[in-house]
């Protein structure tokens, strides 16, 4: 972990020209704003110019460090010591190992009840940075600056805050709102295509749980006018709102985001803990997983055989084909029991009941789980 200490002197916020819509509204999640491009750097000036915080601390991964910070720190204006805290970029670091570093290192550098933590990065520091704010102290405000198009539309939004343990996504940490959120889509820049097809799949899986208009649109990425990707971003992060804002604590509607996640979150932890298998990233597990339980819909009668037909054709167009041995089947099925939906022991799905609505907790046999498994062996890309 990398530490550094950097005293910013108060000066005016350079004028960059973004190539970016100007025309985004702020978005009100439950308790805090999700604010856009320039608008988020005034936002964040007046919020820390407002609030007498001690210091502020910016946590990033390497990648962030090295790619985001130097866009961030000429916005920020203030006479505030500003630290740098760094740790190791991937999901393999996303542990309460990491958080005990972090934690130890604020508490050498003086962090009071009154600092502030800027999670600065992807969805793997948003959701770590979040946690440790949340716990430092029993709570110290953090506002998140996601740069992938993963955190934009999935972290930014609901609270969630956490770390992984062991293999398993995502099993310890709190709900915790943010005191803002600050989309700023020139990070997008830094990435690349295989990071943006990973947050892409989040932005479809809004569309399939939620929006059939807005899943149309990437039927033929050909016709997509990605040099207006501000409104998919935007649209996408309200779609999630809108969810999120009528079950904040993930008790009913709320379940409907984990779409693809209960098999693609298991693949994704066998994946990760299998040497022997290429590690994926979070939305590429979640697009199989989106093609799997949407076979499973359909096998269930809730989409029609065009609907799968669609989905799966949609979906395999963006992503490569991944290879499941007949022995990964039984190891990702036992890592089933640990997703965060199930109750009483019971594996809980939501499937999808037509195209842009939702069922939740859905029981589902194995032996459809393994049918959808063979399905996509069989239809995947040559």
């Amino acid at each position: 972990m990398l530490i550094y200490n950097q005293k910013l002197p108060y000066f005016a916020v350079l004028n960059v020209i973004l190539f970016i819509s100007s025309n985004m509204q702020t978005i009100q999640a439950n308790g805090y704003s999700v604010i856009f491009n320039e608008e988020g750097y005034n936002a964040l000036n007046n919020h820390i110019s407002e609030n007498n915080y001690s210091n502020i601390f910016i946590i990033v991964d390497s990648n962030s460090n090295e790619v985001c910070l130097p866009k961030l720190l000429p916005y920020i204006a203030t006479e505030l010591t500003i630290e740098i805290i760094e740790f190791e970029a991937g999901e393999i670091n996303k542990n309460i190992e990491t958080c005990i570093q972090i934690w130890n290192v604020l508490t050498d550098l003086g962090a009071d009840r009154k600092s502030l933590v800027i999670n600065l990065g992807g969805g793997v520091v948003t959701d770590l940075g979040g946690f440790v704010a949340s716990t430092f102290k029993r709570g110290i405000d953090f506002i998140n600056i996601p740069t992938t198009l993963l955190s934009m539309v999935d972290a930014s939004v609901g609270g969630k805050t956490g770390v992984d343990l062991g293999n398993l996504k995502n099993q310890i940490g709190v709900i915790n709102i943010p005191k803002m959120v600050l989309i700023d889509s020139t990070y997008l820049d830094t990435l690349s295509q295989m990071e943006m097809r990973s947050g892409l799949a989040e932005v479809l899986k809004h569309g399939l749980i939620f929006d059939t208009k807005y899943w149309k649109q990437f039927l033929d990425l050909s016709k997509l006018d990605f040099a207006d990707f501000d409104t998919i971003i935007y649209d996408s992060i309200k779609i999630k709102n809108e969810i999120v804002m009528q079950d904040p604590t993930e008790q009913g509607i709320r379940k409907a985001l984990n779409f693809g996640h209960t098999l693609g979150h298991a693949i994704e932890s066998y994946f990760l803990e299998n040497e022997n298998k290429k590690t994926l990233l979070h939305g590429e597990a979640i697009a199989i997983g989106m093609i799997l339980e949407s076979y499973v819909s359909m096998r269930k009668n809730l989409i029609s055989a065009e609907e799968y037909s669609e989905i799966k054709t949609t979906i395999n167009s963006i992503y490569e084909a991944v290879t499941f041995e007949e022995n990964d089947l039984i190891p990702i099925l036992e890592l089933l029991i640990h997703d965060k939906k199930n109750e009483y022991g019971t594996i809980k799905f939501v499937l999808l009941d037509g195209i842009g609505k939702i069922t939740i907790n859905q029981e589902v046999e194995n032996e459809l789980i393994t049918a959808a498994f063979l399905d996509y062996k069989s239809s995947k890309k040559k």
